[in-house]
């Protein structure tokens, strides 16, 4: 393995502990995040986190509806304190996929912008 432009070679102890040092900061998302997204496995693995959100949002937002209807059409109050505990986690949830949307609408503005 050699270091930089001046052709020296690491020992093994300085290889092991560089390789040490890497495996440490892969593991490491917010650092990987801020180095600008990292490795392709990152990358599949960001589309495949990026499906869920929207996926929890609409199931979340279903299971509300049905305890809202239900609950209100049978006045069963086991219901409707499920829809209780629903409802915030649906609006929650939905506030994460706005701020995540109007983030990612950011980036494209600043893209397009710069490109000028």
């Amino acid at each position: 393995m050699w270091d930089g432009p001046e052709k020296t070679r690491l020992s093994p102890r300085e290889r092991l502990a560089l390789m040490d040092i890497e495996a440490h900061l892969r593991q490491d998302r917010g650092f990987a995040r801020r180095m600008g997204g990292g490795a392709h496995r990152e990358r599949g693995e960001r589309a495949h986190r990026r499906i869920w959100l929207p996926t929890g949002v609409l199931l979340l937002t279903l299971a509300s509806a049905f305890c809202v209807v239900m609950g209100i059409s049978t006045a069963d109050p086991g219901l409707l304190w499920c829809f209780a505990v629903l409802w915030p986690l649906t609006l929650f949830q939905a506030l994460r996929l706005l701020c995540r949307l109007a983030r990612r609408r950011g980036r494209a503005g600043e893209r397009s912008g710069s490109r000028r």
